[in-house]
């Protein structure tokens, strides 16, 4: 986790240093600026139409990358532990100490051993039919809302493409209108069309490092699933007999 930070601030200082050498009138003065205060100014001059999306993208990506990684970092629970446990509890008490233990025990690995657990009474087949099924809807559990976040790394880079399209259009058309080639003329509008661009793809590089992070933490969490329920279902055969 401190390493994806870590990528994510450095992406975000490169970005916003070519942005400020490209601004070379303004350069003396952003020196003596914060990061937060020249981003601040950056974003006022890019405009509210596309900018205000662009944030928008942002805060609800964000939120829901964070709502994310606690989710799953309560999810995740020592499952070699766990199954010693029920295994000594199978052993002591029997299948309802082992339920208690997994009832007792946080996150989706302890709810699949219930589900298995609780179907001992019938075979050792529909006990694997059970954890097998539990393990699809747990799976969807933790993958809940994380297509939203590709949706918004997909869609903030194309919003600000398409605010560095009509800046051009608008930049092309104050040309018309003069006449003439005056460089002074479209500064303006070209400065304002490649802030959205910069801004869009700052948003796409922050939600994606989480967005990645996430994806990694939830195949490690499956593969634990799938572990575990193998390890049970051999622990229920040996029980069994």
């Amino acid at each position: 986790m401190k390493k994806g930070f870590s990528i994510m601030a450095v992406a975000m200082l490169t970005i916003l240093n070519v942005g400020v050498a490209s601004a070379q009138n303004d350069a003396a003065a952003d020196a003596d600026q914060g990061i937060h205060q020249i981003l601040k100014e950056y974003f006022i001059k890019g405009g509210p139409e596309f900018m205000g999306i662009v944030l928008l993208c942002l805060i609800l990506g964000l939120a829901i990358c964070i709502e994310r990684i606690i989710y799953l970092n309560m999810a995740t629970t020592n499952n070699k532990k766990l199954l010693a446990n029920v295994e000594n509890a199978l052993a002591s008490g029997g299948v309802e100490a082992a339920k208690e233990v997994a009832r007792n025990t946080k996150g989706p690995v302890a709810s699949i051993f219930y589900q298995g657990l609780d179907r001992m009474d019938e075979t050792v087949d529909n006990a694997e039919k059970a954890v097998v099924a539990y393990g699809g809807v747990q799976m969807g559990q933790l993958e809940k809302n994380v297509s939203w976040i590709s949706l918004f790394i997909a869609i903030a880079p194309m919003l600000g493409f398409m605010g560095t399209v009509i800046g051009m259009i608008q930049a092309f058309s104050d040309i018309q209108a003069a006449g003439t080639m005056d460089a002074s003329l479209i500064a303006g509008s070209i400065q304002v069309a490649l802030l959205t661009t910069v801004f869009g793809l700052i948003v796409g590089i922050i939600l994606q490092i989480f967005y990645n992070y996430i994806i990694a933490k939830i195949d490690s969490i499956v593969n634990d699933m799938e572990d575990s329920s193998i390890s049970l279902i051999d622990l229920l055969v040996r029980y069994k007999k």
